[in-house]
């Protein structure tokens, strides 16, 4: 009987980790229990969630600087707590995105050669304040320029326009749990959120609406949710009742049970979910696992996802980031990059296709995101959609813009007080309520003597 072999482009996709040499090594990660990537990476930089002792830091460095981390080198300390998220700006690469345990959101301008000095909190260009507690999710959106997703332990999702400091939406009292991720769609409309109460739900943010919910994974361990791209559908990673690793694909316009569902292994490991839309490939990476799956998911298939190959290490994953499209080496049919973290060092992994021709390869390459938004933070809180981001060629590798002129309308941080300082405003509050009520009285009296 003969056997039919599925045809696909990206059968043979193989992985390949870079050597020591191209490697960054002696990190000093952060210790926190939080269940982020850690790691932010694009074009220019990685930043990493570092381990200050105290907390609120973490570190940036250019690409091109690999090698042994110099312990005296300088890194952001901007956060009066441990910092749980980053991301850079899809639009400027010297803009980046973090959020911590102190409430606040920061937007951070990273110089073309990295951080020089020590970066304290004056230094952030933008704050973002009114989480009453610690904030653990950040994504901007794919299409607006200057518009930022926020979520937080306080069970809310809070829609920034960074250039002003403020909130334009807030989807308040919907999730009545910890929120372990949240995505934008393709076209940056909507965004989709997995919590701890074992929901998904699908999030209108300029309605601040749930457009709609329905039972997710139901293991206790955490759980997270994306886009698949342009396709529309949505993709889950989580646990069952019985502790075994799974993933869903759903129709966001029915959340009452996947399109299809896959069981894993029965590994511990919370896994980090990427999508790739140039190939329509999934990649996925479990903390304290060595290996990187990777499937192929084909739209309006029964089946809908399949198992190409893995990438196979002894070194298990703390977190993980994949390279922006345009941050990768067409000209070696590098499909996708992942920078790994492990205990001790920052490994880059190269996946590529194997082919003979040094032309450009534009079935594999098609146009990807480019540098330029769609539309301003105004046009979207305004109600405007697009069909997805700005799409460019990527043949003959991408050539990035003149840097952008970063210009914010900052609103500076309310200062808390100490318990000194609180007293003591206390008692000038009270002085000045007592010598008003004095000012009423002799009021009073003196109305009742022209009375009379």
């Amino acid at each position: 009987m003969s056997r039919i072999v599925r045809s696909s482009k990206f059968r043979h996709v193989f992985g390949a980790a870079s050597k020591p040499e191209g490697c960054y090594s002696d990190i000093r990660l952060t210790r926190t229990a939080w269940d982020s990537n850690f790691l932010a990476v694009n074009p220019k930089f990685w930043a990493l969630l570092w381990d200050s002792g105290g907390g609120g830091s973490f570190a940036v460095k250019p690409l091109s600087k690999t090698g042994k981390i110099d312990p005296r080198d300088p890194v952001v300390n901007g956060h009066k707590s441990t910092v749980l998220d980053l991301e850079f700006n899809p639009f400027n690469d010297n803009l980046l995105a973090s959020v911590a345990e102190d409430c606040y959101g920061k937007i951070w301008n990273i110089p073309d050669e990295g951080i020089t000095e020590t970066v304290d909190a004056d230094s952030c260009i933008q704050t973002l304040q009114g989480h009453r507690r610690k904030v653990g999710v950040v994504h901007w959106n794919p299409v607006a320029e200057n518009v930022l997703m926020t979520a937080s332990t306080d069970f809310s999702v809070k829609i920034w326009d960074v250039s002003t400091g403020d909130c334009s939406f807030s989807v308040d009292g919907q999730h009545t749990d910890i929120i372990q991720s949240c995505a934008w769609n393709y076209n940056g409309s909507q965004l989709v959120s997995s919590c701890k109460d074992k929901k998904l739900r699908v999030i209108d943010p300029r309605q601040a609406t749930i457009a709609q919910e329905g039972a997710g994974h139901q293991g206790v361990k955490g759980s997270r949710a994306l886009w698949l791209g342009n396709s529309g559908k949505i993709f889950t990673v989580g646990f069952t009742k019985l502790s075994e690793r799974e993933l869903c694909i759903w129709d966001p316009k029915d959340l009452s049970k996947p399109t299809a569902r896959e069981r894993l292994d029965a590994s511990s490991g919370v896994i980090m979910p990427f999508f790739d839309e140039g190939t329509n490939m999934i990649y996925l990476s479990g903390k304290g696992d060595g290996n990187v799956r990777y499937f192929e998911y084909v739209d309006g298939d029964a089946k809908q996802i399949y198992s190409l190959s893995e990438f196979k290490s002894a070194d298990p994953a703390r977190g993980m980031d994949f390279m922006t499209k345009r941050g990768c080496n067409v000209s070696a049919n590098e499909v996708a990059k992942a920078y790994k973290v492990t205990t001790k060092q920052v490994v880059p992994i190269s996946f590529t296709v194997p082919r003979k021709s040094d032309m450009f390869q534009d079935d594999i390459f098609p146009d990807a995101p480019g540098y330029e938004a769609v539309m301003d933070a105004a046009a979207w809180k305004g109600g405007e959609n697009c069909d997805g981001p700005k799409l460019i060629s990527l043949e003959g590798g991408f050539v990035a813009p003149e840097k952008k002129e970063v210009v914010f309308e900052k609103k500076e941080e309310k200062k808390e007080l100490s318990p000194l300082e609180l007293k003591s405003e206390v008692e000038k509050l009270q002085t000045r309520v007592a010598y008003l009520e004095a000012e009423l009285v002799k009021k009073d009296a003196k109305i009742k003597e022209l009375e009379g």
